[in-house]
């Protein structure tokens, strides 16, 4: 299996940053760390303390569901849909990149986009991620995490039929991949490969030309499920 990647390491400027507070707030909660918990050094840039990055995200993430649980999200249509941006501060975030960050850096945590929208141009395309107001209350109720709460779960959109005896080089996108790997949604077949549990799916074989997709062949995804059913 392929060498997973180094973590990424934040300090206490770019956490507070992100979560809204101040540096000697992120201080105080690591001094307080065998009363809170908060994660320990991961290493140092000069005199700067550093911290695994998806360590301190799951940290907040594990504490804000009690102060989430507070916060009431204002009216708006069910199918109405938010941008990144729009939804962080739906579901009470401080921090407008909440939702960004959750999506780049935990795989699987929350809810896929709604709808994507390939926008700029051929040269420099880019996209816009959408979720409806409902995915956002759905998750604000069942997400992962202390504090937790039971209640019927968001289904996951069914994956599609994908024939294993098809064009061995057609390129499939990620839901025909998580489909012929035997996956049960997008979200784990994206935790697994973010994890380097699917090596042969590391590169992929295209990107789309709009918004940068990845592509494998099915003969690529095929191998790579032989290889998971023999280990």
């Amino acid at each position: 299996m392929a060498a997973r990647s180094a973590p990424r390491l934040t300090d206490a400027a770019e956490v507070a940053a992100e979560y809204g507070l101040s540096s000697a707030r992120i201080s105080m909660l690591y001094n307080q760390r065998e009363e809170n918990g908060f994660p320990e050094v991961a290493g140092q840039r000069g005199r700067a303390r550093l911290w695994n990055h998806a360590e301190v995200t799951e940290w907040f993430a594990q504490r804000q569901p009690a102060r989430l649980r507070q916060h009431t999200p204002p009216t708006r249509e069910p199918d109405e849909l938010l941008n990144a941006a729009e939804a962080s501060r739906f579901l009470g975030y401080k921090n407008p990149n909440q939702v960004t960050t959750y999506v780049r850096d935990h795989p699987g945590y929350f809810p896929e986009p709604d709808v994507v929208e390939e926008l700029g141009t051929p040269e420099n395309p880019y996209r816009r991620q959408l979720w409806r107001v409902q995915t956002l209350l759905d998750w604000m109720a069942t997400r992962p995490g202390r504090g937790k709460r039971s209640g019927a779960k968001r289904a996951a959109p069914s994956l599609p039929e994908v024939p294993v005896d098809g064009d061995p080089e057609e390129l499939l996108g990620a839901s025909q991949a998580a489909a012929l790997l035997g996956f049960k949604s997008v979200n784990s077949f994206s935790s697994s490969l973010a994890q380097g549990n699917l090596p042969l799916l590391e590169t992929p074989d295209a990107l789309t030309e709009k918004g940068g997709r990845r592509r494998w062949t099915r003969r690529r995804i095929l191998g790579q499920a032989a290889q998971r059913s023999s280990s």
